[in-house]
């Protein structure tokens, strides 16, 4: 059955898996997202994967990636170590409860929602300024709203399927007040866990197509460390408008799903 619905390994398969993992590297360095936003639509897309194979294929992938992403970030020392375990435990607690509520809450709605969150962030973006000597305090506050911003970033990974970067970037810059570079270091740190968790999940449900994970992850970490450069050059306030951008992506995306989603129903 997995074999099914593999894609054919012809030199398409190849130069398309190597492709998208150069371009999902980058943004994973650059933005501190996980790259499942590029890598899942140009596998459907490009491939013509199985949605479900797609995300399994694109989580996997996502383990080398955020791996060298953090590494890359640590020699700036712009990973909160401790801040990121903390989110990984919240996301993974988080995310059970989003699978759960899943046949439970009209998707349409909830991708609305989001669409309507990232609004929200696109816009603050523009008026926070992040100040690279930023630092993120371990308190009784800022532990309690870790775990909040976790649990919740859990959730809609398992309501929508969206990667915690694209909720704990914004939300360490404007809630939490850091910089840019540890909001990114940190985020890829979070995902590490959480991917590996649900990657073993996957494998054992055959919704991992290894070979393409593979070549994508291969790829994706010869680029990930130049997205993380880049990053520590920009201005961040232009650091800002790029990834403001790279939210309207994301934001157009899920906004295109729940119009699809509400013609089906």
């Amino acid at each position: 059955m997995a074999e099914a619905i593999a894609p054919q390994r012809g030199r398409k398969f190849f130069l398309t898996c190597i492709g998208v993992g150069l371009l999902a590297g980058l943004m994973s360095g650059l933005f501190g997202v996980g790259g499942g936003t590029v890598i899942v639509p140009l596998l459907v897309l490009i491939l013509k994967m199985d949605q479900r194979r797609a995300a399994g294929t694109s989580l996997a992938a996502i383990v080398p990636t955020a791996t060298v992403g953090v590494i890359s970030y640590a020699v700036h020392g712009s990973v909160a170590w401790i801040p990121a375990l903390i989110l990984a435990a919240g996301a993974v607690i988080g995310a059970q409860v989003g699978t759960w509520l899943l046949p439970k809450l009209s998707q349409t709605a909830l991708r609305w929602a989001f669409v309507a969150f990232l609004v929200v962030v696109i816009v603050s973006l523009f008026f926070v300024i992040p100040s690279r000597e930023a630092v993120l305090e371990l308190t009784f506050l800022t532990v309690a709203g870790l775990v909040v911003l976790g649990l919740i970033t859990g959730v809609l990974a398992g309501l929508l399927g969206v990667g915690g970067g694209i909720i704990v970037v914004p939300a360490l810059l404007l809630l939490f007040g850091t910089s840019d570079l540890v909001a990114k270091g940190t985020s890829l740190l979070m995902m590490i866990p959480t991917a590996i968790s649900g990657t073993v999940g996957n494998l054992r449900r055959q919704n991992v197509d290894i070979v393409a994970a593979a070549l994508v992850g291969g790829a994706a970490c010869t680029t990930t460390a130049v997205g993380a450069w880049i990053a520590t050059l920009l201005d961040p306030f232009l650091a800002n408008i790029l990834f403001a951008a790279f939210l309207v992506f994301i934001a157009t995306q899920m906004a295109l799903k729940a119009v699809r989603g509400r013609h089906k129903g």
